[in-house]
């Protein structure tokens, strides 16, 4: 992968280095400002010391209060830069990350997409994007100024009277203490919590996407149990982080606050300026710089936790960028025509065997069916042609052409994929017939809708062809989609053609113009069906029957039910369904 992340080892600092520079710059500022204000709060005690004497010069008084200022316009211009500088740095590398991210998912296997899910990897890509730019933006800058601040009060504080700086300091094992409490298993309970939101992510997709369904047939009681479920692990989760940590976390807080110092200051200080041991210009030296000290534990461990949870995002961003893409091919081959072969194929998720050493050979123009239980690896076979996912044995030739030897682009040429489940982008039906044939002319994209039975239905909507479809496509029907799906497989005209079963939701109506479309798109291709009606695939020229990842049966419609195998087990139950009917008419309430 070459990229701007690519030869940088995993991690947050790796991912930062294309505006590391910047950063670099941003914290300088901060230092800056830092050490601005604590010298002009320094400044402030030898001016209100020099007020008190009665030979103070009104000149002296006047260049110290000028320097007090300078010194703090100076803090004020510099941490406004470096926080303008850091924000700007957080945009672009927000950008640069997500180009890189959705380049790099443009390349990986199209089966990463559902293996890992949408939920997972919108996480990724805005989430923990977006986790990096906060952490760029805002926590870069306060890393100079939480460092600075305190190193240099204590500097100060110790050149004036070390025993008093000793006694400032006596309240800090306490909230170190009380803090350590609060922040032990973090790591465990960071990745508890990253687990639980990610599920929150996928199952939110997951009840907007069915919410159509849920209102129709129930109350989502039962439907969605798993999205209820997911909230209240989640829910949980915080709540159990929030009780381990709420009372040491508070403690911690209320001891790193300016109070509890300036009353130790003021009691031990107010009590050596009694005693001689104490000017009063060096006590209030204490009182404005020792709260500094210690309120600046509280921010140092504020950013200890941005910067782990921003680590957390940044190797989530790494491991998608890890994602081993496709492989390109040296010597790309072009196929000779549209036969279709599988080699032995065998594919696994995982340690799971989907398909065991599957061979079948598609004659250019034949017509050639999956059959087979749920889970028997008809989708998992169909989708391995297109390269959804690389076979783990064997070969799968187009042509003569192993398709690992062609370009994405030249596969995608010849092989086209009809889904069951129709998908359009939130754009006009025009555009969404165009999708992969942009040059298209309006001639191209009229004839493959009419080949595709939906002239008729797209000219008598308000805008025609220019007629938005809507967030996946939800202002039209479900046959309508199909449809437009179709009209887009029609116009790139590719030679071989799979389908998986785009009549199964249809309305008769619906199924009919599909039918229609399907023939038009089919003719004269290497077709491969995905069957779940048998009944529109008995004139296919061979049907292959899968079970358990293996073909079991193979051969022609008459041939497989003479065999009395599980073809015809298959077709004895599609029967019956097909002759089921109601057999009581149901009173109504």
């Amino acid at each position: 992968m070459s990229s701007l992340f690519a030869q940088a080892p995993a991690g947050l600092w790796a991912l930062i280095a294309p505006v590391r520079g910047r950063i670099g710059v941003a914290i300088s500022l901060a230092i800056g400002s830092a050490t601005t204000t604590v010298l002009a709060l320094a400044g402030i005690a030898t001016l209100i010391q020099r007020l008190l004497l009665a030979d103070a010069s009104l000149a002296d008084v006047g260049v110290r209060g000028l320097a007090v200022a300078i010194a703090l316009a100076i803090s004020v211009f510099c941490r406004a830069w470096a926080f303008r500088l850091s924000h700007l740095a957080a945009f672009d590398l927000e950008a640069l990350l997500r180009t890189e991210l959705t380049q790099h998912l443009a390349q990986v296997p199209l089966g990463f997409a559902i293996t890992t899910g949408s939920g997972a990897i919108k996480k990724v890509v805005q989430d923990d994007v977006k986790a990096l730019h906060a952490f760029v933006a805002d926590t870069t800058p306060l890393i100079g100024l939480a460092l600075t601040t305190p190193i240099l009060a204590l500097v100060i504080l110790l050149v004036a009277d070390w025993q008093m700086t000793v006694a400032s300091l006596a309240i800090l094992p306490v909230g170190l203490i009380c803090l350590s409490l609060a922040t032990q298993d973090q790591a465990q309970r960071r990745q508890q919590y990253d687990e639980a939101n990610e599920q929150i992510n996928a199952t939110v997709i997951e009840f907007v996407q069915g919410m159509q369904v849920v209102r129709l047939f129930d109350d989502g009681t039962s439907s969605f149990a798993r999205y209820r479920s997911t909230l209240d692990t989640f829910t949980q989760t915080l709540k159990d982080w929030t009780a381990a940590t709420e009372k040491p976390g508070r403690a911690g807080e209320l001891m790193f606050g300016p109070l509890p110092v300036l009353l130790v200051v003021a009691v031990i200080g107010s009590y050596g300026v009694r005693q001689g041991d104490l000017t009063l210009p060096t006590l209030l030296l204490f009182l404005l710089l020792a709260p500094q000290i210690n309120s600046a534990f509280k921010p140092i461990l504020t950013l200890s936790l941005f910067i782990n949870q921003s680590q957390a995002s940044a190797l989530r961003i790494c491991k998608l960028l890890a994602e081993p893409i496709l492989p390109l091919p040296s010597q790309p081959q072009r196929p000779k025509d549209a036969s279709l072969q599988l080699q032995q194929v065998s594919f696994a998720y995982g340690d799971r065997l989907a398909l065991d050493q599957i061979s079948l050979d598609c004659s250019p123009g034949s017509v050639t069916a999956l059959v087979g239980p749920s889970g028997a690896g008809k989708s998992t076979l169909a989708r391995l042609i297109p390269r959804f996912w690389d076979v783990t044995e064997g070969a799968i030739r187009i042509g003569g052409v192993d398709i690992r030897e062609m370009t994405e682009a030249e596969l995608m040429s010849w092989v086209a994929f009809v889904f069951q489940e129709t998908f359009l982008v939130h754009d006009t039906i025009r555009a969404n017939i165009c999708l992969g044939a942009t040059d298209a002319s309006e001639a191209q994209v009229v004839a493959a809708a009419q080949a595709a039975q939906a002239h008729d239905f797209i000219l008598a909507l308000p805008q025609g062809y220019d007629t938005v479809a809507g967030e996946r496509g939800t202002s039209l029907s479900g046959g309508q989609r199909q449809r437009i799906t179709l009209a887009r497989a029609l116009l790139q005209n590719r030679p071989i053609v799979i389908l998986d079963e785009a009549t199964a939701f249809a309305d008769p109506e619906n199924g009919v113009l599909i039918h229609r479309a399907i023939s038009t798109l089919t003719r004269n291709k290497t077709v491969i069906i995905i069957a779940h009606r048998l009944t529109t695939i008995q004139s296919a020229d061979q049907i292959v029957v899968l079970d358990q990842g293996q073909i079991v049966e193979q051969g022609q419609h008459p041939q497989l039910l003479a065999q009395q195998g599980l073809y015809a087990q298959l077709w004895s139950h599609h029967q019956r369904a097909q002759n089921w009917q109601l057999s009581a008419k149901v009173p109504h309430g």
